[in-house]
């Protein structure tokens, strides 16, 4: 095992760890393909006008958090933030998947309301479950990595929640913008700045290459 190859998780795994930590992953076994988060516009610029799947109607409730196996595809038109962690449209055939780290992926991890929202909700957790800054920072690394940050790490992170905290703070309207992203709604009693600053936390430590990579 120490000395198994390195190699980036596959588009489904990355999405499915995300749902998972943040405790949003639907444990379900079977039924039909769902719809979850898609930029607007990707089926419509290349179906067919009389398509029956010329539109794309976003699911609500469980549908946004089925395993990744179960979302749906359409032949000319794969979920772009799969496509993106190199999942093959279904116009060809794919004997062995591409392996690529590109700046567009860490895009994804930081802007793709399935992952904004997972990161609140991780962070939400720790907010609940912990009272301190370590062992809120422990909770969200070990769901993620599975290890404890040490003291060189712990001061980065540190550092990062200070400042987005002045940040959230100075700028209420942004925090409220950021933990209301998806549909799952953020608790009531939360202190938005506070939560939202912990939410860019569990954000940056998800797209860390440690945490993608197996």
């Amino acid at each position: 095992l120490a000395r198994g190859p390195r190699y980036r998780l596959d588009a489904e795994q990355i999405r499915d760890l995300a749902l998972s930590s943040a405790g949003l992953l639907s444990p379900n076994v079977g039924g039909p393909s769902v719809k979850p988060y898609q930029p607007e516009g990707i089926w419509e610029a290349v179906a067919m006008p009389q398509s029956n799947t010329r539109t794309y109607r976003e699911d609500r409730g469980e549908g946004l958090y089925r395993r990744s196996l179960y979302t749906i595809w359409k032949r000319t038109a794969a979920p772009p933030s799969m496509e993106i962690f190199n999942a093959p449209t279904r116009e060809s055939f794919c004997v062995r998947r591409d392996l690529t780290n590109t700046p567009l992926q860490a895009l994804v991890l930081l802007n793709d309301p399935q992952f904004i929202e997972a990161s609140r909700e991780l962070a939400s957790h720790a907010l609940q479950a912990e009272t301190d800054f370590d062992a809120r920072l422990d909770f969200i690394s070990a769901r993620l990595d599975g290890r404890k940050f040490d003291a060189e790490e712990r001061r980065i992170v540190r550092k990062s929640l200070d400042t987005a905290l002045t940040s959230f703070r100075a700028h209420a309207g942004d925090a409220t913008k950021l933990i209301t992203t998806g549909a799952t709604p953020p608790r009531k009693d939360a202190d938005a700045p506070e939560l939202a600053a912990w939410t860019l936390l569990a954000s940056q430590i998800l797209n860390l290459d440690e945490t993608i990579t197996r």
